[in-house]
């Protein structure tokens, strides 16, 4: 049986970074060291870390509640406000936000201050697109859906920036874009703000399901990007697995002939990946 590894399987840059930031607080930071939110949505990653001592912030409440350490923003960006409130709680800030998702803020910050109504197409409710919205100073809207872009109606007389969550699916972001664009707007800003490396990631994917016989998508349950690309290999492999960690892999389901492709999503470490391919070699 041949396996084939995505070459852009694992973790990303803005991942890679945030989870180094961690890492070197605990070394050098300022204790107790929290997290607001999970750091990144793998589950196997935020359990090493709690175990390490980290802690998790779940809401706004319990961060005005603490008076002293250090606390990491998440990849995936806060509100305006979370930044804010740890300011005026005295707390040491750690900023980790993906680099890619800190040009967004600012973009939609610049926009609103310049009187543009935006558009955000995402998932509401994931975490990088209410970080987004908390960098709004005016009018804002998602998108997610053919549905709710053809329901969409600007505000009179505003100009319109649209920008995109960083992991959306980039096809997806294209047929939405198109029926906002139909609408014959004027003052039409559209920015693809997708990470390059999420477009390459969802190709290469792709590429690999319309060859294999069985295709394996490894992330966290929480994972939006892991999802999409489980959605492009199913178009293309009706035999996809979507698993978290090697005990999910149900070996009964491999062909013992053919080809297994291997992806994964921006916050999966490199050593599950490997495990997970070695055990289809057996």
């Amino acid at each position: 049986m041949k396996v084939i590894v995505a070459k852009t399987a694992g973790f990303c840059f803005g991942v890679k970074r945030a989870v180094d930031q961690v890492y070197r607080q605990i070394e050098e930071g300022i204790k107790p060291i929290y997290t607001y939110g999970p750091i990144i949505h793998n589950e196997v990653v935020v359990r090493e870390l709690q175990e390490k001592g980290v802690q998790i912030i779940e809401n706004e409440e319990q961060l005005a509640a603490l008076s002293e350490g250090t606390v990491i923003i998440r990849s995936h960006g806060v509100p305006e406000r979370i930044c804010r409130l740890i300011g005026e709680r005295g707390l040491h800030m750690v900023d980790a936000t993906c680099p890619f998702v800190k040009k967004i803020h600012r973009i939609v910050r610049e926009q609103g201050e310049q009187g543009a109504e935006v558009v955000i197409i995402g998932n509401e409710g994931h975490p990088e697109v209410e970080g987004i919205k908390g960098w709004c100073c005016g009018p804002v809207t998602v998108i997610g859906s053919e549905e709710e872009a053809a329901a969409f109606r600007r505000t009179e007389g505003m100009p319109l920036c649209v920008v995109s969550q960083t992991t959306f699916n980039y096809k997806k972001f294209d047929k939405l874009v198109e029926i906002i664009s139909e609408m014959s707007y004027d003052k039409l800003n559209i920015l693809n703000t997708i990470c390059s490396a999420t477009e390459e990631r969802q190709s290469e994917a792709r590429e690999i399901a319309a060859k294999a016989d069985t295709m394996i998508v490894i992330g966290g349950s929480y994972s939006s990007n892991t999802r999409k690309l489980f959605e492009i290999c199913k178009t293309e492999c009706a035999n996809t697995y979507y698993i978290q960690t090697l005990k999910d892999l149900d070996i009964r389901r491999l062909p013992s002939w053919g080809c297994v492709g291997i992806t994964a999503g921006a916050s999966t470490p490199n050593n599950l990946i490997e495990e997970v391919s070695k055990q289809c070699l057996i």
